[in-house]
């Protein structure tokens, strides 16, 4: 789930057709025309398909700043417009049920709140002056309505031993007033992804909308607003907590489909959470139901694994979730399990199904499924009829973020490949999945268009290779913008994080290949290695236990076949960069070779047993090396890079981060240590105030500029 460092989201394949130079009037990708493009997600669409509301961050690179603002466009594509003009920051736009109202979290306060108002369908534009729903001092996200319109359900981050809101904000503020800011752990998963623990709890509540929220938005009730007034709607409206206690409701996550859900009578809540087990040490997740009005919790998901993202079917009769078998692995195959709320039996849904099941959602006569998965490079569309014994492919094309609205005749989703990020689209899903191949998707929106229609762009080129145990491995490349057949060229050879990630035709503002291939004018090279997600599960799993094994001799019989095959390769330069499981990738290169010019080695692990002892996810090191080292020790050191470091000669570039709590930053300043040591060209990139990614503007700028910088200097033009 989160050590997939640029294990990017998979695409469609194209032609590998060449391109020998820019367009007449274009020019390559630069830093700068990636930072201005606009970040869509998020698309929801009214009730009736008219309008559809979406997310789109813009980033200012001068206030080193990111930004989401809420914006609308006509249901069946045309010019998207802001809805809401106001500097504030806002997002997860909703609609109630029967399209009248929105609501959305936004950052005009300190911290978040919800806030709501009125919407006209006939027109697509807020009816009135929106007004802050949630009053809560620990804040206010992932609102969702309830089908009956009565109620919005929320989470917040609150003290597990506090009653009431009151309790909550006067311990934040003894927190903020201390002159002691030490802090004392007694259990494990005591600090997270970048962030120490704050002794608080993600919990849902309630808050009823039926009356307050509608009349504060139709008769003007006050309200906290951003022009600085601290009026706040009626106490008498207090939200509640439905799921109090020691746990996380949902676990940490890093985006995706919600972790809970309402049913359609409004009556229940379906969440997952995580309370059997120590965090630090399994992903045994479960989903449980409880009764909107609070009560006892009641679990029905029973496997070892990770159960969550649960969703009612629009009829009631069904609750759908993603499962894994496997407890502690969390690239297990997502399996579609659907739950019989009447019988209370549980069925597989995709039991003959190879590939992870992603995003989902139900058709509103609550007969089919629709949910993307990863396939050989790609994020196809799926279509499975309850009925039906196996999915039907609808689309080939790269999708997330799937959206239905009420008539069901036309799926909206986000839309992305190696040459433009996501954009909203939809395809005419009314009739049979039969009927539903035949259609081609079209574009709702084009947010990057004046951009983009200036850069020249090359597209992703497939190749297929005998790699290890003589399997058939996949690979890409993509050229530099300015391609030119007879000359020869070098080499940024990629390896993806996870390990249990995967290459394909999708976008990243991380390790983004265009901007790597223009950027000095290389060819990207990236390999689909063992361990690898869209190729069937046992191809993932193959990984666990052999990090140097298989996944290695897949990359250099990889790169072996790319520089055979294309002649304008020049094999004599040649840049390893990796992150994550990459860059541990990179660094047990080192020991193993002397073929690549320089490597660069960003968030990696170097000592396999001391990254076992300051990650915080701690089953993710036990599952992969197979347990921890005092019982598994010769694994964890059969597999460490730090132990051939006499061998090691190549130039390295190594980038780290402070508060990186995945692979933590110790691990950075061993190899980097090392290596001058040995007085090996080295480098060290440090930011001191970002995490596993970069992912502030400068800081990103700074990071492409080193890191480009650095495999010109070894592999530049000669």
């Amino acid at each position: 789930m989160h050590w997939k460092i640029f294990a990017v989201s998979l695409a469609l394949t194209v032609s590998a057709a060449a391109q020998t130079s820019p367009p007449a009037g274009k020019r390559p990708f630069t830093f700068e025309d990636m930072m201005a493009l606009k970040r869509v997600s998020d698309p929801v669409p009214s009730p009736d398909g008219k309008w559809v509301v979406f997310s789109a961050v813009e980033v200012n690179l001068e206030e080193n700043t990111r930004k989401s603002r809420l914006w609308i466009v006509p249901g069946a594509g045309g010019e998207a417009r802001r809805l809401n003009l106001t500097e504030n920051e806002e997002e997860r736009p909703r609609f109630s049920p029967d399209g009248k109202r929105l609501i959305w979290t936004s950052k005009a306060t300190d911290p978040t709140q919800i806030w709501i108002c009125n919407f006209t369908l006939e027109t697509g534009g807020l009816d009135g002056t929106p007004q802050q729903l949630t009053t809560i001092s620990t804040g206010a996200e992932g609102g969702i309505w309830s089908p009956d319109g009565k109620n919005i359900l929320f989470l917040s981050k609150v003290y597990p031993d506090c009653k009431d809101d009151a309790c909550n904000q006067q311990r934040d503020e003894e927190l903020k007033n201390s002159k002691v800011k030490a802090q004392v752990f007694d259990r494990l998963l005591y600090r997270h992804w970048n962030a120490f623990a704050e002794f608080k709890r993600s919990h849902l509540f309630v808050q009823s909308t039926d009356e307050v929220g509608r009349d504060a938005v139709e008769h003007g009730a006050p309200a906290t607003r951003a022009s600085g007034s601290t009026e706040s709607l009626p106490t008498s409206n207090a939200a509640r907590d439905i799921t109090p206690g020691d746990h996380d409701v949902p676990p940490f996550n890093l985006g995706g489909q919600d972790m809970y859900a309402i049913s359609p009578d409004g009556q229940e809540v379906a969440y997952t959470s995580n309370i059997d087990e120590v965090e630090a040490t399994s992903t045994n997740n479960e989903i449980f139901l409880v009764a909107i009005a609070g009560g006892t919790p009641k679990k029905i998901s029973t496997a070892a694994g990770s159960d969550a993202t649960p969703l009612y079917s629009p009829d009631g009769k069904h609750l759908a979730w993603l499962s894994m078998a496997r407890g502690g692995f969390e690239a297990d195959k997502a399996r579609l399990f659907i739950y019989d709320r009447q019988s209370g039996k549980t069925r597989d849904g995709s039991e003959g199904f190879d590939r992870s099941v992603g995003g989902f959602v139900w058709t509103p006569d609550s007969r089919t499924i629709f949910f993307t998965a990863e396939d050989r490079g790609e994020a196809p569309i799926y279509a499975l009829p309850l009925d039906a014994k196996e999915p039907v492919e609808v689309a080939r094309l790269h999708a997330d973020e799937l959206a239905l609205p009420r008539d069901g005749n036309h799926l909206y989703f986000a839309r992305a490949s190696i040459t433009a990020p996501n954009e909203i689209w939809r395809l005419d899903v009314s009739g049979s999945p039969a009927e539903v191949v035949k259609r081609q998707p079209a574009a709702v929106t084009r947010m990057n268009e004046p951009v983009l229609s200036q850069i020249a762009m090359q597209p992703l080129e497939p190749f297929t290779f005998k790699g290890a145990q003589n399997a058939d491995v996949s690979g890409f490349i993509v050229k530099p913008p300015n391609f030119d057949p007879a000359q020869k060229y070098p080499v940024k050879f990629l390896i993806h994080g996870g390990p249990q990630g995967a290459w394909g035709n999708s976008w990243t503002y991380r390790w983004n290949a265009q901007l790597l291939a223009a950027s000095g004018g290389y060819v990207v090279v990236m390999i689909n290695f063992h361990g690898s997600t869209g190729y069937g599960q046992a191809f993932t799993d193959s990984i666990s236990g052999d990090w140097g094994g298989k996944p290695y001799e897949d990359l250099m019989k990889g790169l072996d076949y790319v520089e055979k095959t294309y002649p304008f390769i020049d094999k004599t330069r040649v840049a390893a960069m990796g992150a994550s499981y990459g860059g541990y990738m990179v660094n047990w290169i080192l020991g193993r070779t002397d073929r690549f010019k320089c490597t660069v080695s960003h968030a990696s692990g170097f000592n396999t047993e001391s990254f076992w002892g300051t990650t915080e996810e701690l089953w993710f090191a036990e599952w992969e090396f197979g347990g921890p080292p005092w019982k598994s020790r010769e694994v964890y050191r059969k597999w460490s890079p730090h132990l051939q470091a006499e061998k090691f000669k190549t130039p390295t570039l190594v980038v780290h981060g402070q508060l990186d709590y995945r692979l933590d930053v110790s691990q950075g300043f061993e190899l980097f240590t090392t290596l001058q040591r040995l007085k090996v060209p080295s480098k060290f990139l440090y930011f001191p105030d970002e995490g596993h990614w970069i992912n502030k503007p400068q800081n990103s700028r700074l990071w492409y500029k080193t890191v480009n910088d650095w495999a010109d200097q070894w592999c530049g033009a000669k």
